[in-house]
Order: structure tokens, then sequence, then C-alpha cells
């Protein structure tokens, strides 16, 4: 196998942004075909790529969400490219900078853009709740369920209504109709109910198709019952009222937009060529007419020499032309011309497992032809789905002090580093001492702690939030307030510039986390590895009288945890590709929680103990605060709250690489052949990053503390345990369930 890119030294930055049909290609094949000194970042709003091809068959019934989408952090995991879950809302093309929407803006060598389309709609009309736009796909499924469930409960006549006759119109309307014709007989309901319209501003459906064609599909509307209104050019759409450009207008209750399609906004703003309708204009090679080292493809790119219909086999066909243009700008080598093919094949679905196959001005339908549709698209699902596992190669650079960081790379970072700078921090990075210089308030004590770790989320800003996180967990665990910290990062070695920009991002990425904290950066130190890592050693203040201990549990007391579990097995899938994308997305969410407020609401009920739940599990660290204390803990394991998506990770056997040391803690558990194959059961040892906090709280006030903590935001905190008088066994844990 070849070396994986990510495991060179970094030299170019290559940038997709998007995961349309042909950028998911580009990474498959990159996953079989690394460039060394090439790093590949992914940049998308979408955790997963629907593909538009199944898209009627979905809304028909006939697939299941994951049938029709692409995991695009699995994909990235396999092509060794880092996955941005993040919205482009700009590019500098000066400064070959992309532009995001919750992120530091992200550099650039190469750029290829594929962010499919948007609809046209009237001016001034934005989509609602019943009237939807359905491209981009992803927004459009997230309303799509509640438009069914209002149809389906219906229960006067409804209007529903689809704007534009084109193939994608066409099978909009039948594959609706199909699927609520299958739901009202589930429920025994008239589909006389729902009435169904077409709207096309041609006089005709499928506009761009031969006649033989838009005669059959036509019959197929008749026999269906769908009316068909030709030349009807909408003006407006308000409170449900369609007016058209001639003056009349018509009662809609639900309306699906499928007109011509529109690029967004931001490409013409950042300079870039575009047509009319805001496609970016591209040559045969598929680069920016303007801007060179720019690439698009896909329903955003206009190819001046070949125009073509806005349709996802153009995106397909141009895949393997883009990656192989690609590397070659990437190796400063000629690019290559493509000439797509004159004539294609249509395969147009009725919504009732039947399709139509059109090519050449022949045509051909019936139940085998969606067949044959159903096995074309499948195996192109496949291709993206059945990942081989890839050997990573390793490289060598010299240890000790000749393995730091550039001074240049950290003056130049630090120098943009806006830092929360605490009154009583007398030294820091800024002066040209060896080390900082604190002064602690007469009244308090200082509180330290240090946590390390290797990057496990391919955005660096992202993973600067989590590790900034972790580590002051450890003083919000003990009732301290965060007062500063020293970073301790390592990195890979490669271009200057490469380095900088994502020690730069690590760093803005702690330094906001810290400064919701009022905590400061005062300093830190840098090496060079062959893994991205990152800890911080911090320092916390707090009254002596008032430290949080981990020890002091007192029989009666409740035990509450502040988010949930589960971490842990999510992030083992992840290295072994065996995650999807919304899973990971779960657990950063939940990572990203700072435990700060947690800690005061224990605080001002009284907590007995408390501690951070990481690397040993919940179970090994409720058994470091039980200590010697002669207590039986009662665990319902019922109400363990945790990540939805983690007990599909269990019933897999995927844990964490700690997970069988941790689970050595079961020998204290009294009850554990009764209770082993609950399917809770493996939280208890699931180690956590950035995890929450759990507490010892007097009984009378745990009901009150949770409720403290559910309106700070802590969603997911519950009351878990129950402190017992001494029981007299050597197995102080008991299960409930």
């Amino acid at each position: 196998m070849p070396m994986r890119a990510s495991q060179s030294p970094v030299i170019k930055d290559l940038v997709l942004i998007g995961g349309g049909h042909s950028h998911v290609i580009v990474l498959k094949k990159f996953g079989m075909q690394a460039l060394a000194g090439v790093r590949i970042t992914v940049i998308s709003r979408e955790l997963q790529s629907p593909y538009s091809g199944m898209l009627p068959g979905y809304i028909a019934g006939h697939y299941s969400f994951d049938d029709i989408h692409i995991d695009l952090l699995r994909l990235c995991r396999f092509a060794g490219a880092r996955f941005f879950h993040e919205e482009v809302v700009g590019l500098d093309t000066e400064r070959k900078l992309i532009l995001c929407k919750n992120r530091p803006p992200q550099s650039y060598d190469v750029l290829s853009i594929d962010i499919g389309s948007s609809p046209w709609l009237p001016t001034g009309m934005e989509t609602s709740e019943s009237h939807l736009a359905v491209k981009p796909i992803d927004g459009f499924l997230d309303k799509w369920h509640s438009s069914l469930e209002r149809l389906i409960a219906v229960e006067v006549p409804r209007r529903v209504g689809v704007i534009g006759a084109g193939a994608a119109g066409v099978e909009l309307v039948l594959a609706i109709q199909h699927r609520l014709k299958n739901e009202f007989k589930k429920n025994k309901k008239d589909i006389g109910l729902l009435q169904f319209h077409l709207f096309s501003d041609s006089e005709g459906i499928l506009p761009d198709y031969m006649p033989r064609l838009r005669h059959k599909f036509q019959n197929v509307l008749n026999k269906r019952g769908i009316t068909f209104h030709g030349g009807a050019q909408v003006s407006s759409l308000s409170q449900g009222i369609l007016e058209f450009e001639n003056g009349e207008t018509f009662q809609l209750d639900e309306t699906f937009w499928t007109t011509s399609a529109r690029g967004q906004d931001w490409p013409a703003a950042a300079s870039l060529e575009v047509d009319e309708s805001g496609f970016i204009e591209v040559n045969d090679t598929l680069e920016s007419v303007s801007h060179a080292g720019v690439f698009a493809s896909g329903d955003i790119a206009n190819v001046n020499e070949h125009p073509r219909p806005k349709a996802g086999v153009f995106a397909v066909r141009q895949g393997p032309v883009l990656f192989e243009n690609l590397q070659r700008k990437l190796q400063s080598q000629p690019l290559k011309g493509f000439q797509p093919q004159k004539e294609f094949l249509s395969l147009i679905s009725t919504g009732n497992k039947y399709a139509v196959a059109s090519r050449s001005g022949r045509t051909l339908g019936g139940w085998l032809i969606w067949q044959w549709k159903n096995r074309i698209d499948r195996r192109f699902m496949t291709r993206f789905k059945n990942l081989p596992s890839m050997d990573m190669a390793q490289s060598m650079r010299c240890a000790g002090c000749g393995g730091k960081v550039a001074a240049t790379i950290l003056e130049d970072v630090l120098a943009q580093l806006r830092v929360n700078r605490a009154d009583n921090v007398l030294i820091d990075f800024q002066g040209p001492d060896d080390a900082a210089v604190l002064s602690v308030p007469a009244n308090q004590v200082l509180v330290q702690s240090v946590d390390y770790f290797r990057s496990f989320v391919d955005d660096p800003y992202l993973f600067g939030q989590i590790a900034a996180n972790h580590s002051l967990n450890d003083l919000f665990a003990m009732g301290a307030s965060a007062h500063s910290a020293q970073a301790i990062v390592n990195l890979p070695a490669g271009d200057e510039e490469k380095v900088k920009e994502e020690l730069l991002q690590m760093m803005q990425g702690a330094v906001l986390v810290f400064s919701e904290a009022q905590a400061s950066l005062i300093g830190g130190h840098s090496g060079e590895a062959s893994d991205v890592s990152l800890g911080f050693a911090v320092n916390g203040l707090v009254e002596a009288d008032k430290i949080l201990h981990k020890q002091g549990l007192q029989a009666g007391d409740k035990i509450i945890i502040s988010k949930p579990l589960g971490t842990g097995t999510l992030l083992a899938a992840d290295m072994h590709q065996q995650a999807r994308a919304t899973w990971i997305d779960q657990a950063i969410i939940c990572m990203l929680q700072s435990n700060k407020q947690a800690a005061t609401c224990f605080v001002e009920h009284d907590a007995h103990a408390c501690t951070d739940i990481s690397g040993f599990g919940l179970l090994g660290h409720l058994l470091e605060m039980k200590g010697e204390t002669p207590a039986r803990l009662e665990i319902d394991l019922n109400k363990l709250p945790h990540l939805q998506s983690c007990l599909e990770t269990f019933s897999a056997n995927i844990v964490s690489s700690i997970h069988s040391s941790n689970q050595l803690t079961e020998a204290a558990i009294e009850n554990k052949d009764s209770v082993a194959e609950h399917k809770f059961y493996p939280l208890l040892f699931d180690p956590q990053t950035a995890g929450g906090l759990i507490a010892s709280v007097p009984a009378d006030g745990a009901e009150a503390c949770l409720l403290a903590l559910k309106l700070q935001g802590y969603q997911h905190a519950a009351i878990i345990a129950e402190i017992k008088s001494a029981s007299g066994t050597d197995k102080p844990v008991h299960l409930l369930v």
C-alpha cells in the first residue's frame, strides 16, 4: 500500500469544499492512491452526503436514510483526509483563505468546490415548513418528515404542489403520491383527501427530453390523477397562495420546489467568474477560468466547452477527471481536458418501482428497468460503504531538544492570539523570561493539574477546544475557578506555514475555551512528533475551606452525573472506520460542553465529594471516590445517561483499548453475574474524554441540584446512584436494573 499523505511532511494543502458526487469519488481515489506531502481537508456542512439518484426512491419509501447517504467522515478516514464539519461563507482568493462560519479561516494551495446548487425561488420568498426547496438535499430531508407527518394526519382535503416539471419535479410528485397512498392505506384513510398538482413555466413536462418520453410520463400523471399546470410562471408565494405572472392565483397546503437551479452567492463575491445563474465558470479541465488552482465540479460548475444539465450523472462522470487534474496541479503537471458523452442514459422512476430508460430517442419502461436502476444505484453506493483497511507508514525525525517547533512559528502564533491576561499574572509568554510568574491571593490556594493526549479529531480548532475543556475538568472537580494554563503541544514536521496554521488553530480553539472560563494562557512547550498531540498544565484558585475533595461520600447521598457517557467506544469506532459521522458529531458536541457551571451547581448544593470521569471510566472513578469509606454504592444501570449511538458500538463489541483494564474494577460488583449482560453494563468501564463531573450530594438537595443542572444546559444530567451504609461485604457495589 502507498504511504499515507498524512504521514509525510505537509508541503501542500488540498481543500475540498462540499461532499458532492465528484468529491466522494476523488476521496475514494486518494484513499487508494495517496500523494506524499499533500494534506487533504474536506469542509462540509453535511456529515453525510446524499446520493441524488436515490432520493425519489427514499421519498417513495423504498430506501432507508442510510441507503442513500455516504458517510463523509468514514470516507475521509479512508482517504487520510481531515474532515471539518463546517459551513463555508466566503473565499479570499488573494491570500488563499477559505472563510468559515464558526471557525478560523483555512488556507489552501489547491481548492476544489463541489457544493451543489439551490433552486430558483421567487424574489423575497424563503422556504418554510410548508414550502420546501428540494436542493440542497440535506436541508430538504430535515423538513420532509415533518411535511409527511402533516399530510398523513389530514382529515380534510389538502393540496400538494410541486413547482418545476423537469425530471426532478416529475419524479418527486410521483414519489410523494406513492408514499402517501401507502401511508393512507396503512391508516385506513381515503387518499382522495389529497390533490396533487405539478406546475411549470414550460407548456409541457420534461422539456429537455424527447417527445416519446414526455408523452409516456404525461400518461402516467393522467392515470394517477396528478394535475399538470403548464405555462405557469410563479411570481410569488405567500401564506400558501401561489401567484403567477398573469395575475392568477392558486392555493396550496404543501409546496415543493424543483425549479431551475442557481449557485450560492459566495463564489461570485470571492471574485470567481460565474455565469448569470451564479455557477462557477470552468474550462474542460474543471479549473476556474479566472483563478488557477481553483476547481469546481458537479452542479456548481458550468463547463464552458461542454454545457450540460444539472444532473448527478455528470458530477459522477467528472469525479475521475477531477481527481487526475487535482493530482496534476499539486505536482505542477499539465492538466488534461475531457470530453463528456454527448448522449447519456436517463432513468426516471414513477414512484411505484417502475422506471423508464431513455437514450438516443429510444425509451423502454417497466419493473425490470426499475430493478436495473436499483442495482446501478446500490452498486455505486457500495463503492463508498465497503472500504478496505489501509496500512500506515511511519517516518522518523530528531527527538530531544532538536525536535522542537521552530521559534519563528511560535512567535508568529503567539503574536496572533488574543489572550485574556489576569491581573495576578506577573510574567507570561509575552516577556523574555524562561517561566511564568503568578501571584496567589492571600485568601486562596493554588490548584494544579495536567492532561495531555494525541489528536482524535481532524479539525485542530475543535481539538484545541476539547483538550482545553478536558484539562479544566480537574480544576472544576475541586471547586476551583480556572486561572491560567500552559500548553504542551507536538506537531509533525512540515512546511513552516502549514505547521504554523495548525498550531494557530489549535491555540485559537484552546484560548476560546480558556477565555470563557476566565483563564489566561501564559506559556507552554512545543515539539515535533509523528502525531499531533496537545495538553495543558492548568492552574486554578479556590479558598482552602471550599475545596471539593474526591472522597467524602456520606450515607444517604445521591450521586449525580453532569454529562452522558459513551465517548470512549465512539472514538474507538471512529479509529476503526466503523463510526457514522453523526455519532462522532454527537460525541464532539458532548466533549465541547464545559463543566464550569456544573461545578458551581455542585458547590451551591453542598456536594460532599466530586470528581471528573476520564480514562478510568465511571465505575473506576466512583471507586476512587469511595476509597476506604465503609459504604455501599447502589448504581442504577437504567439511569446512566449515554450517547444513544454508543449502544450500537457496544453491541458490535467495539470498545476503547483501555476498556478491558477498566473492567478489572468489576471485581467490586456484588451482583455482576446477574447484570453483566445488561445493555448499559459496558458504560461502567468506558473511558471518557472531556467527560462529565460526578458528585455526591445530600439526598434532600439532590432534586434541586439536578434541576439547576438542567437549567444550565446539562440536559443529560441524572441521579445515577445512592450511597448506603456499609454492607459488610468486600464487594461494595450493587447494580440496580
